[in-house]
């Protein structure tokens, strides 16, 4: 059984299986240490306003879609950042 998404990306991987076809990686992965995968909507605020600049877009990509969205809400309206919680098989040119 092949690792699971995350690892795969942290690991380098060049491709990941997604619905069952195969997905090209084209993005740097850093892993954050110290950051649980499951921290709170406040831990993370806390840790996005720590940013040295604020990113042109947040993309929300984790989380059943009403918490996601709650998530999206308070980052644009505690932060005024530019937020989204993309759909599946939603694409963006960065």
């Amino acid at each position: 059984m092949p690792p699971p998404h995350g690892a795969a990306l942290q690991a380098s991987a060049a491709q990941i299986k997604v619905h069952g076809a195969y997905v090209d990686v084209r993005a740097k992965v850093v892993a954050l240490a110290g950051m649980s995968s499951h921290a709170d909507a406040g831990q993370i605020l806390a840790w996005l306003r720590a940013a040295k600049r604020r990113p042109r877009t947040t993309f929300i990509t984790h989380g059943e879609p009403a918490a996601a969205d709650t998530l999206r809400r308070r980052i644009q309206e505690e932060l005024g950042w530019n937020c989204q919680v993309p759909a599946y098989r939603d694409s963006v040119t960065l």
